[in-house]
């Protein structure tokens, strides 16, 4: 007897017909008609199973305060941290962790369980850190939080940065966070870069900084992250967040800057619907996108993956918590458009991810935590294409959340009929 069946999916490496069956918490068997009775069967009908989504780049202690205590009127990046510093000394901890919550609702329900977040850890009250602990643990039991001790005024040019951002992690923070384009000057940035690795190798903590989130192709400190991820054998554990310097540099020193990220084993993280919007906008015409060079990464075997980095904050007034719609506004403006670039996109909000932020147990295997979720889609590019309703939220062999297909019945005389928008995949695509 089985907790739950999941009968005929479309797995994302393009098995078809396959079932999923979970005992205990874990996935128990994955193959073609498993025999067996569950307590709940679930019919997938070819639909798409994945893993959760993640959102490796995101800030909760912001998300849900657009407009407080006024709206961010140019858009762009400096006012949002102007208006940010407003907002700082009216924030709450009983507001932020309310805000919170709310937006995981939302983001469980999109079939996002994973989440890293960066912290604000310029206020001496520490408010955003006490607050995103209380998050994180009233949260566990359904999605994973990760918490960045981010120095959002700058590590050096903030006065007591230095102290807070080492109390912050004393208070349980995960992540060493920074913010080096920040800094006065290009080597008090660069100096920035190299404590704060410093500080991660010395407590065995992981890394991932905002770096280069500039339209200047001379802000160059993802250089210097990967020059300190080597020199203190930080590998895999260090992640360069943004990089949207790169998409201004020549492509000789951009040639290089790649193969030196490859080398020190950098994660790096693009936020395609902020980093459009919030650069080129010193750009007359023609006007930047300012997103980093993804399908060059992707191309030299770095490990990129997509965030969402806000939701109707003082940064960015849209945003739903939906990951498929980062990875469609991506393959957009990347472009990404072939079908391995598809594919490659919703990796990216994926199993990609799941890397960048060091998950444990992540994916579809047997004995892997029961963790999936079930989209109206036929494939991984057709969830992008219809950033696909989620039927089906899983997360260690608990349904979490469901929704019914979405349909619509026509009243077109000779034309009646329900429409399936999954159902319009085109036959010679694949």
């Amino acid at each position: 007897m089985f907790d739950l069946l999941v009968a005929g999916a479309t797995l994302p490496d393009g098995r078809t017909g396959m079932d999923v069956a979970v005992s205990g918490g874990r996935i128990a068997a994955i193959a073609p008609r498993i025999e067996g009775e569950a307590a709940e069967r679930v019919e997938a009908a070819g639909r798409l199973l994945s893993p959760p989504f993640v959102d490796p780049h995101f800030h909760m202690d912001a998300t849900l305060s657009l407009g407080l205590p006024r709206l961010n009127r140019s858009g762009t990046l400096l006012e949002g941290i102007a208006l940010w510093g407003e907002l700082k000394p009216l924030l709450t901890v009983e507001a932020m962790v309310e805000r919170g919550l709310r937006y995981c609702d939302l983001a469980v329900s999109q079939g996002l369980l994973s989440i890293r977040s960066h912290v604000d850890v310029s206020d001496p009250t520490l408010r955003t850190a006490e607050a995103m602990i209380e998050l994180r643990e009233r949260v566990r039991p359904y999605l994973d939080l990760q918490l960045v001790a981010f120095p959002q005024d700058g590590y050096y040019r903030s006065p007591g940065a230095v102290a807070l951002l080492a109390r912050s992690l004393d208070m349980g923070l995960d992540v060493v966070g920074g913010i080096p384009h920040f800094e006065r000057t290009m080597t008090e940035g660069a100096a920035s870069v190299e404590a704060l690795c410093r500080i991660a190798a010395e407590r065995g903590l992981p890394v991932d900084l905002h770096c280069d989130e500039s339209d200047d192709p001379l802000s160059r400190h993802v250089e210097t992250l990967a020059a300190e991820t080597v020199r203190h054998g930080l590998q895999g554990r260090v992640v360069g967040s943004h990089l949207t310097s790169m998409h201004s540099m020549d492509n000789y020193y951009a040639s290089k800057l790649i193969a030196l990220i490859g080398e020190a084993g950098l994660h790096v993280v693009a936020n395609p619907l902020i980093n459009i919007t919030l650069q080129g906008r010193h750009d007359t015409y023609p006007k930047r996108r300012g997103m980093t060079r993804v399908p060059e990464l992707m191309a030299a075997g770095v490990n990129v993956a997509f965030g969402h980095d806000c939701v109707m904050d003082p940064w960015y007034a849209l945003g739903s918590g939906d990951m498929l719609e980062v990875a469609h506004m991506a393959v957009h403006v990347a472009p990404m458009t072939s079908r391995e670039g598809l594919r490659a996109a919703f990796d990216a909000v994926t199993v990609n991810g799941a890397r960048a932020i060091g998950l444990a147990g992540y994916g579809l295997a047997v004995g892997a935590p029961a963790s999936f979720v079930l989209l109206q889609a036929a494939d991984p590019i057709e969830a992008i294409r219809l950033k696909a309703r989620r039927l089906l939220v899983v997360r260690d062999g608990k349904v979490l959340a469901r929704a019914e297909p979405q349909t619509s019945r026509l009243s077109i005389p000779g034309r009646e009929g329900v429409v399936d928008p999954s159902s319009y995949v085109p036959h010679a695509a694949g």
